[in-house]
This record gives C-alpha cells, structure tokens and sequence, in this order.
C-alpha cells in the first residue's frame, strides 16, 4: 500500500552558492557519514552529491507529509547499496519500505520518494 509520495528539485548553483558561504549548511543538511563522504569528493561532485541529498530529504518530508520542521534533517540518511542506488535510512519507519530516486542534470538535482507500508 503507498502511504505518499513526494518529489523535490534544486538548483544546483543554489547549493554550490551555500557551500561556498560556510560549511553550516553542509553541518545542517548531512549526517556525519554523509559528510565524511562529501569531504572526499571533486568540488563539482560535492555540489551534486549535497544538491541530490537535500532534494531526497525534502521529497521524503513531502512523501511523509511532516515538512522538514517536524523532523531533522541528520534524522535521516542516505547511503549507497552496493550497486550503487541511493538507500534512505529514518528513524520511525519500521515497517515502511522507502523507495528513492536521485537523478541530475547540468544544473539541477531531482529526487523522488515513495513510501510503500510492507
């Protein structure tokens, strides 16, 4: 059964803008493990790495239907599975399956979720 769906897009010189300011919108927006990844990534792949992380977060929020005020956004992390699809991990979710798409383009990052109970 699909409990929601959500879908988010940014612009990837928006992030690139954020990330060139200070690092706290890096500290805000990513888990510890998902920034110790970023550190080790082409200034131009961190972009997109960052941009395609927000954009998931925001669309899981949408799919929950909390908005991003009600939960954090290091309360949820996004991994990669061994043949490389992004995985989404959150707390409270037992019991639901999370389907997540992650695709970019020259300037912008999208991301869909959709939230299947088991």
């Amino acid at each position: 059964m699909i409990l929601g769906t959500g879908v988010d897009i940014v612009e990837l010189v928006r992030i690139k803008r954020l990330l060139e300011k200070n690092n706290r919108f890096l500290e805000r927006v990513l888990t510890k493990t998902e920034q110790e990844k970023a550190r080790h990534l082409s200034d131009h792949r961190r972009v997109e790495y960052v941009a395609g992380r927000f954009a998931a977060k925001e669309a899981f929020a949408k799919a929950n239907r909390t908005g991003i005020g009600k939960l954090s956004f290091q309360q949820i992390e996004i991994t990669n599975h061994a043949n490389g699809s992004p995985e989404m991990q959150t707390e409270g979710m037992e019991g639901i399956h999370i389907h997540l798409s992650i695709s970019h383009s020259r300037d912008h990052a999208v991301a869909q979720v959709l939230l299947e109970k088991r």
